[in-house]
């Protein structure tokens, strides 16, 4: 294929899926139906429509994730008169940006309004079930979490800092005889003071983290962790049982687990490591879902991959996280795929 016919692919693909949009919104508009028949009678035009009709169905017919987990709080939720008050060991907070100091949390009163309108989402739609309701899960769960695009650093009584990236949830963990914090999903970055009676825990998953005193990222998805060290030295600890793995990481060096426990362990320039802080996606030979999971947390709406051979293509590149659809946008170029906007909140990635 040439470079201008992937181009006029691309520009159909975008005009079927506003088309798409625009006939949603306005059924009953004779000009738009006749303006539309007149744009399908190009064969790439019909093409396009053709291909954008085949995901917007596969999308509709989507499974929600962890429904069987979520899906019974919100039908509680539904039936509760008034604030709902939660007995979770951590509420959480929610983070935007700026500074905190640490502090015991107190009880949580839950806004009703607030996650009524997430199984309102749920109920209306399978993809913002897909997205509304882990979150809600995690955040029951959680002391702290951020929301799309906003960070927040927390000063914890030692000094020792951690930075939560958005889109992330943790637990914390910190009395006279424990330093631990618990990543739930997302990433942070940690800034830890020296303490040689007191070994300060990170886990994620299946990965434990040890250090004395240290910088370094910790990643953790429903696709697996990463681990990588700017300063000093860390132990991780990798899978549980009867044969696990402990590997001592320095700084530059990385651990990458998939989900079936293998670890690949690998260098980078430590100024690449929690290159999130500087508004920066890197991937480095990485597997396209994931780089498409760290972007999530970025984009104030749904990213679909509609194509699964798309998922484990590598990706190497730098991105602009303060343009979200436009980093998809390039992330899917390397791949020759194509990101159709089927509204504001939902872009789904396809090949042509």
């Amino acid at each position: 294929m040439s470079r201008q016919n992937h181009s006029i692919e691309q520009e159909a693909s975008r005009a079927a899926s506003l088309w798409m949009i625009s006939l949603q919104e306005a059924p009953n508009d004779g000009k738009l139906r006749r303006e539309f028949e007149s744009w399908l009678a190009e064969p790439v035009n019909a093409a396009a429509w053709a291909e954008t009709q085949r995901m917007a169905q596969a999308v509709g017919g989507a499974v929600p994730t962890h429904a069987e987990s979520w899906e019974p709080f919100l039908q509680r939720v539904r039936a509760a008169p008034g604030d709902m008050h939660t007995r979770a060991a951590h509420p959480a907070r929610h983070a935007t940006t700026g500074d905190a100091t640490w502090s015991p949390p107190p009880a949580r009163r839950v806004n009703r309004r607030k996650v009524l309108t997430l199984a309102g989402v749920a109920a209306a739609a399978t993809v913002a079930a897909t997205v509304a309701g882990p979150e809600v899960m995690r955040t029951l769960n959680a002391d702290y979490t951020t929301d799309v695009a906003k960070t927040r650093t927390i000063r914890l009584p030692d000094d020792s800092t951690v930075t939560v990236a958005p889109g992330s949830a943790i637990a914390v963990d910190y009395t006279d005889t424990e330093r631990s914090i618990r990543l739930l999903e997302g990433e942070i970055f940690l800034d830890v003071r020296p303490n040689a009676d007191l070994p300060f825990r990170v886990s994620a998953g299946a990965v434990r983290v040890t250090v004395l005193g240290t910088a370094f990222n910790v990643t953790h998805s429903d696709r697996g962790a990463e681990v990588g060290v700017v300063h000093g030295v860390v132990r991780v600890d990798l899978g549980e049982g009867t044969s696990p793995v402990a590997e001592a990481l320095q700084a530059g060096e990385f651990v990458r687990v998939g989900l079936s426990g293998h670890a690949r362990f690998g260098r980078q320039p430590v100024s690449e490591i929690g290159a999130w802080r500087q508004n920066q996606l890197i991937a480095q030979d990485q597997a396209f879902a994931d780089v498409v999971d760290r972007l999530r947390r970025y984009h104030s709406g749904a990213i679909i991959i509609a194509d699964g051979s798309l998922g484990d293509e590598p990706v190497t590149g730098v991105y602009n996280l303060t343009d979200s659809e436009a980093a998809l946008r390039a992330i899917a170029r390397s791949q020759k795929a194509v990101v159709r906007a089927f509204s504001p909140w939902l872009l789904v990635v396809s090949r042509f």
